[in-house]
């Protein structure tokens, strides 16, 4: 059974830095495709960033570009989220998202197919 674990989440300042960690297991991820996501109440899910769990390129939202940085430990089953310089409207639930058969990176998170159950970060302004 595949399972993503999101942690890290919680309160912090504006301008304020969190670590999210997403822990695999019951899947050998090699070059699979992942995610982050989040989601704000009331709102659509919002693409993150999507990156190879083998490692490459990265890309991200415009909106965190420059801001948040994706790396793993592929040791550990584990990808991480950096997060700093926040913002009051990074205040979502993050979600870490896997696509079990293909490399393709996509913005679209419909096409994953392992979710996490998403933690909550909030930012105070």
């Amino acid at each position: 059974q595949v399972q993503l674990v999101e942690s890290g989440g919680g309160l912090v300042q504006a301008g304020g830095s969190l670590t999210l960690s997403c822990v695999a297991s019951g899947y050998t991820f090699s070059n699979n495709a992942m995610g982050w996501f989040r989601q704000a109440p009331g709102k659509e899910r919002e693409f993150v960033a999507t990156f190879r769990w083998s490692g490459g390129s990265t890309d991200y939202a415009d909106s965190v570009k420059g801001r948040f940085t994706v790396s793993r430990d592929n040791a550990k089953n584990t990808v991480y989220l950096q997060m700093n310089s926040l913002k009051p409207e990074d205040t979502a639930v993050y979600y870490c998202a896997a696509r079990r058969w293909r490399l393709t990176m996509t913005q679209d998170w419909g096409l994953y197919d392992y979710w996490g159950q998403g933690t909550q970060v909030t930012v105070s302004s």
